[in-house]
């Protein structure tokens, strides 16, 4: 697992990427003449690919992005807020930020960087004379796939951008760099392509040495994500976007419906099911100590086992550290290893997405929710029942697993019975915290260690099966309404997270309508604070319903018990042109024939 990470370190001081402050268009870089040299031996030429790889985004560090290529897309989605006014998230949840922001140019200039450098690997890979040919073809379809990756992230963003299929020349002229964007179906053909090429030269799986690179399995997975994507309503006959044209009035975001794109997705998906499951991976479960299946140490430690079955991609060396500080709260007067700052906060809009213990929706009548008052009630992460407020009692495994409330036992016992407090003065309130402390009266438990949390080490989950279940069902509930499939998918994730499977105490959705729902509701659970469901209220295009208007969260600033009141702790602001991030100033200025995305 330290292999590549470690000659990622070493090769950043002689990088030979873009410098922040050009146009991603600009020409090769000033150390171009290293390249002969670069390429002159295995050693230098695999520590440019690790250069490559170095693009690929650490999520976990978040509260900095886009620094490291972290997204805000947590705490920028109705699940999270961060404490911290400087972060990202906080710009884009009010819409204050344009063409000319920082942030904005950062994953366009990164994310082209990346490209371009894979693109010179591949242009240079076989003049080195020391590699063996069989090494040669792998790392190749690494580049290649990490370059798909790539341009996949940037489609994710900025919409339909602009596929450059060759480094530019060093004697290019201005004139010869001015490109349009291409349509986003010639994106995603482009994309898909690239990683059924490279997927063909890549192992299922690494080995312990190789933890960390593309495998078989992660390209055509990303390949499942892409064709999604495709099919999903922003992208398939989305007229709202009829006026994203090129200058040549080409049009960039099909405006004709095609039910065949979720097809694709479907086929995508299951491909990757027959292809992998179970030889390589499976849904993660683990008993308890009595020997006894835990859907809550089976959700928990998904996260926290490196590369355990479900896994198929994750970062090594990622900023662990960075995430435990965020999500451990403040605990006043704690050891450094159960004290963090707890300043991204779950809203109560995704508190009350997870269902209750018998599977059913809070809204259900049958659901038994109560929604006011305290009981005795024993989590499954405690010894012993605690006084907890009725609306966090019987809930699923994954609330446990997802959100400190209010009075929850600490993960780390090693303290002993270290509670969260999380009203005003509490140990972990507003005003004991000062910069540090929830602004929802929650803290985002999930991916957090058990022991001491200035302990790094592990690797960020990236992508696990999980999701290509959910794909899988989502995309054959739009293509084939009432296939089987579509069951089986969804109880499976309901299964391994320990409630019961529809058709089993709870009916069947009767339609296509309810099945869609009822994916949509599973899937906002099951991937929570997974850099999601941001992505999903978009490409589903009911981000002006969840991201727009209040977002709720507890009263932090009363003690018991006015803090269980919901408050509003923001108005957030979601327009058209939110679906997208403008495509950078500087870019639109030099490149004549950018189009710039609408309503920036």
């Amino acid at each position: 697992m330290k292999h590549l990470s470690k000659i990622v370190l070493i090769l950043l001081p002689v990088s030979l990427s873009l410098s922040c402050g050009k146009n991603y268009l600009s020409q090769v870089p000033d150390d171009q003449l290293t390249i002969e040299k670069t390429f002159g031996g295995e050693a230098t030429a695999e520590k440019y690919l690790a250069n490559v790889y170095a693009q690929m985004p650490d999520e976990a560090h978040a509260h900095s992005a886009p620094d490291k290529n972290a997204g805000p897309w947590i705490a920028a989605s109705d699940e999270a807020e961060y404490d911290w006014g400087n972060t990202i998230s906080n710009s884009i949840n009010i819409s204050a930020y344009d063409a000319s922001s920082n942030f904005v140019s950062a994953y366009w200039s990164n994310f082209y960087q990346g490209i371009r450098n894979a693109s010179v690997y591949l242009q240079n890979i076989d003049k080195v004379p020391d590699m063996t040919p069989a090494l040669k073809v792998q790392r190749k379809a690494e580049a290649r796939a990490l370059r798909a990756i790539y341009y996949f992230n940037l489609m994710r963003i900025y919409g339909p951008v602009i596929i450059l299929n060759d480094v530019i020349a060093p004697d290019t002229p201005l004139s010869g760099m001015q490109l349009s964007r291409s349509s986003f179906d010639e994106c995603v053909n482009y994309v898909t392509a690239e990683l059924d090429l490279a997927a063909k030269d890549l192992p299922a799986r690494p080995n312990a040495d190789d933890y960390g690179r593309i495998t078989s399995g992660y390209a055509l997975a990303i390949k499942s994500e892409v064709l999604l994507v495709a099919a999903s309503p922003l992208f398939n006959g989305n007229t709202a976007f009829s006026d994203l044209v090129n200058k040549d009035g080409k049009r960039l975001i099909a405006q004709q419906y095609d039910a065949a794109k979720w097809k694709l997705a479907a086929q995508a998906s299951k491909t990757f099911i027959d292809g992998y499951v179970p030889s390589v991976y499976d849904l993660f479960r683990k008993n308890d100590t009595a020997g006894n299946y835990s859907p809550y140490l089976s959700c928990r430690d998904v996260f926290l086992v490196d590369w355990n079955p479900e896994i198929i991609y994750a970062r090594v060396e990622a900023s662990i550290t960075d995430r435990q500080y965020d999500t451990t709260p403040y605990h006043q007067g704690a050891p450094d290893g159960a004290r963090g700052a707890g300043a991204l906060g779950a809203t109560q809009n995704m508190v009350d997405a997870y269902f209750m213990a018998n599977g059913r929706s809070i809204d259900d009548p049958a659901s038994g929710y109560i929604s006011t008052g305290e009981s005795m009630f024993k989590a499954p992460f405690d010894d012993r029942q605690r006084i907890t407020y009725n609306q966090w009692t019987n809930r699923e495994p994954r609330f446990y697993v997802g959100i400190t409330y209010n009075g929850a036992r600490w993960l780390n016992t090693a303290v002993p019975d270290l509670i969260t407090w999380l009203y005003v003065d509490g140990n972990s309130g507003r005003a004991t915290g000062g910069n540090d402390y929830s602004p929802t009266g929650y803290v985002v438990r999930k991916n957090t260690t058990t022991g001491d949390r200035t302990i790094g080490g592990r690797s960020w989950v990236m992508l696990r099966l999980a999701e290509i279940y959910l794909n899988y069902a989502e995309a054959l509930n739009e293509y084939a309404p009432g296939s089987p499939d579509i069951l089986k998918y969804l109880n499976m994730i309901r299964k391994r997270a320990g409630i019961p499977e529809y058709g089993n105490g709870i009916a069947v959705p009767a339609n296509q309508n309810d099945m869609r729902e009822a994916i949509r509701k599973e899937r906002r659970v099951e991937l929570a604070f997974e850099n999601n469901r941001y992505f999903d209220v978009r490409r589903w295009m009911i981000a002006p319903v969840t991201d727009a208007g209040p977002i709720y969260g507890l009263n932090i600033n009363a003690r018991m018990p006015e803090f269980y009141r919901q408050t509003a702790f923001e108005y957030r602001v979601f327009q058209k042109r939110n679906y997208f991030f403008p495509i950078p100033q500087i870019d639109i200025n030099n490149d004549k024939q950018l189009v710039q995305n609408p309503g920036w």
